[in-house]
């Protein structure tokens, strides 16, 4: 059973910085509440109240809230509209999906005289001949019924035929309540059985307890149970997933016992699949192998990239941590050869490319995105890769001495490599015609080899030079 406690309230509402003495909207939707309680006490200021989808059996504990303007009740166990009167301010409330079946509980609102806009969808009432005409004619402030507006000429109408609508919903609900009454012994009557049977269950393959063990059944029959005995013992959820379906199968009235027995079912089951995932034990994280390899482990399922800073000597790695997370959830540890970050309890482990320095290292978090980047600087002896810039190639060795603009021509020519400059086979220029020095004397020149006979001319066969004739200009 949930009660409100004051620390529910103070959880809902942290809108009003989990003040609750000051507070004017609180939302308890959802939260299996089985009674109203504390809320008149510790909210005197309510607006708004908000108690949708819970199991509330009655209105209650609520006649205090004299600022109360909404109140919201949809979707919970309510069979009686009561103690409202006190609500002064009460405009709207809404009863949607209950089980309102005693229609003349609606007359109880009339000391509301701020109520305009009333919901009864989905009660039984509703299903009551002259239902609108009756609450039209009881509660004359109402604008509004079930999300539709009152017209003036269906007021009217209403309160001239309310002395027959009243006696035709009174037989009605006088009914609905006999019969109402016979669901309730029922729904006890079945849960005092289930709770003798589950004391008077034999623990067998299906609950059963058997007591004339001479019967003879049909060999079919036995034959049937021994198989299902057999597909029992190998599997035993099967008689589990017999029964759920048996549960949810069987066809039952909608009343409030049958939702609380169904809440309460769904209750256990959700019960037993905690107790078995405790029974369970998790399977070890696997960080270090026996052999000492470090394992790479992405738990929390992070973004990151891993990159190295060749100016500081140092290897980056930058982790996509949730951007409003608080860093007090997160740990970090950096060892020599992997780093380890520890994210709400999921790990995040990477190896890493080179060896560092854990003390030097350095942890920081972005304040725009929340990104935590680790810094870990590369541990001595480690080599640093740098980028290598090519030289300037040198020229072939001449032994022509230039200038250095000469040589700066020459810086583009590929680099030779000669052993000895004198067996070059290439042909030198320079040494073609003789060169004559300055001293040379008549002897000098005399013992110079005559020079070479012209070249014969394609005219000088059988050509006799006349001296008569001539030459030929």
């Amino acid at each position: 059973m949930v009660y409100i406690t004051e620390d529910l309230v103070r959880r809902r509402s942290e809108h009003n910085d989990s003040e609750i003495s000051s507070l004017e909207e609180v939302s308890l939707h959802q939260q299996d509440i089985e009674r109203i309680q504390h809320l008149d006490r510790w909210c005197r200021d309510l607006r708004i109240l908000y108690l949708q989808n819970n199991l509330i059996p009655r209105i209650e504990n609520v006649g205090r809230l004299k600022k109360l303007e909404y109140l919201n009740l949809a979707l919970n166990n309510i069979e009686v509209i009561e103690n409202l009167e006190g609500c002064e301010s009460l405009q709207k409330l809404d009863l949607t999906v209950n089980f309102v079946g005693r229609l003349s509980s609606v007359e109880s609102l009339r000391h509301n005289v701020h109520l305009r806009e009333l919901f009864l969808v989905g009660n039984p009432c509703t299903e009551f001949q002259g239902y609108r005409q009756y609450v039209v004619a009881s509660l004359p402030q109402l604008k509004r019924l079930d999300g539709t507006e009152i017209s003036r000429s269906e007021r009217i109408a209403a309160s001239q035929g309310l002395e027959e609508a009243k006696r035709r919903v009174w037989e009605q609900e006088k009914e609905y309540l006999t019969r109402r009454a016979r669901e309730r012994e029922e729904a006890q009557r079945k849960e005092a059985g289930e709770e003798k049977g589950n004391k008077d269950r034999k623990p067998g393959f299906d609950g059963r307890w058997y007591t004339d063990i001479n019967n003879t059944a049909p060999a079919l029959e036995e034959n049937k149970e021994s198989r299902d005995a057999e597909e029992n013992a190998v599997n035993p959820d099967l008689d589990d997933a017999r029964r759920e379906k048996e549960f949810w199968e069987t066809p039952c009235s909608f009343t409030p016992e049958s939702r609380l027995e169904a809440h309460r079912h769904l209750e256990e089951k959700k019960k037993a699949k905690e107790k078995e995932k405790e029974k369970k034990p998790k399977a070890p994280r696997t960080l270090i192998t026996a052999e000492g390899r470090v394992m790479n482990v992405n738990e929390p399922k992070l973004d990151f990239s891993l990159t190295e800073d060749e100016e500081n000597n140092s290897i980056v790695l930058d982790l996509g941590v949730y951007r409003h997370m608080d860093t007090s959830l997160i740990d970090v540890d950096v060892q020599p050869t992997y780093a380890r970050v520890t994210v709400k309890g999921k790990i995040f482990q990477m190896v890493l490319p080179a060896e560092v320095k854990p003390d030097s290292s350095t942890a920081q978090r972005s304040q725009t995105t929340g990104h935590l980047v680790l810094t870990m600087p590369r541990a001595e002896g480690e080599i640093k890769v740098t980028k290598s810039v090519p030289s300037p190639p040198r020229a072939c060795p001449s032994r022509y001495s230039g200038s250095p603009e000469d040589h700066k021509r020459r810086a583009g020519v590929p680099e030779c490599l000669e052993v000895d400059p004198s067996r070059r086979t290439a042909l030198d220029l320079a040494d073609i015609v003789p060169r004559r020095s300055a001293n040379e004397g008549p002897l000098e020149a005399s013992r110079m080899a005559p020079p070479p006979p012209p070249p014969p001319s394609r005219f000088s066969h059988g050509f006799v030079d006349d001296p008569d004739v001539p030459p030929l200009v």
